[in-house]
């Protein structure tokens, strides 16, 4: 069995697989984090590989307890790969952004796949049939851009995330509302569509802790998965077990 283990901008996801099939996951702060695995350690005895992304935020002696409990790997940009790297920076390549490529390649394998993720930011990233990652676009996510007009302005409120009740905002925390909500809903059909008339065929998935409420409000055929990043990590694992 193999633990995920995801630490993102906010909190760190853990995840146990057992091959492909995903069986618990956990959402934790950094601070918790050990205590968090030495529980599933405990419930899972058989967990005895695991991987680590964005390792740079754990403390150095948090990895090291972690690899005395399981065989590590930590994600970079040295680790071997299931797809051609066209990046002309890969040392900069997020891995976040490795794992959701290899994601896709797990589950559609020789198609031109969009993978957009909703979270911090909105990162969109391309894989074409030919297994090859050609790279994509990063813009802000959407509380990024409510916090954006508050900071960067003199009296415009912070507001907590909420669809408008019109296009047309009729107040000044509407107007936030629907510059904000319907910005990013036209900015990701936009680059969609703009996908699609280079590559008709395309796949698009859609995840991120944002993906739930934007697949509701999107017109594009998309596939919504908001675990999709943990299936790319564990995918990466088994690759390089040879399993």
């Amino acid at each position: 069995m193999n633990l995920i283990i995801d630490v993102g901008n906010s909190f760190v996801k853990l995840a146990v697989f057992n091959k492909d099939k995903m069986i618990q996951k956990v959402t934790t702060n950094i601070d918790d984090v050990i205590i968090k695995i030495r529980f599933l350690k405990k419930e899972y005895d058989d967990i005895d590989k695991a991987i680590i992304s964005s390792v740079g935020r754990l403390k150095v002696k948090d990895v090291e307890r972690i690899s005395s409990y399981f065989e590590l790997l930590i994600l970079d940009s040295d680790v071997k790969l299931p797809f051609k790297n066209f990046y002309e920076t890969p040392k900069t390549l997020g891995v976040d952004r490795v794992a959701l490529v290899c994601g896709s390649i797990r589950k559609f394998s020789e198609s031109d796949v969009l993978i957009i993720d909703a979270g911090t930011c909105v990162t969109y990233d391309f894989i074409n049939k030919n297994n090859e990652y050609l790279g994509g676009a990063i813009s802000p996510g959407i509380r990024m851009r409510y916090k954006s007009l508050n900071n960067l302005t003199a009296n415009l409120p912070l507001l907590d995330s909420g669809m408008p009740k019109d296009i047309i905002g009729n107040s000044t925390n509407e107007s936030i509302h629907s510059g904000v909500i319907y910005g990013i809903l036209n900015e990701i059909e936009g680059v969609i569509e703009s996908y699609r008339l280079k590559y008709p065929d395309l796949t698009v998935i859609l995840t991120g802790g944002d993906a739930k409420f934007l697949s509701k409000q999107l017109k594009s055929s998309i596939f919504a998965n908001p675990n999709f990043l943990l299936e790319g990590l564990n995918f990466i694992l088994q690759f390089n077990s040879n399993e």
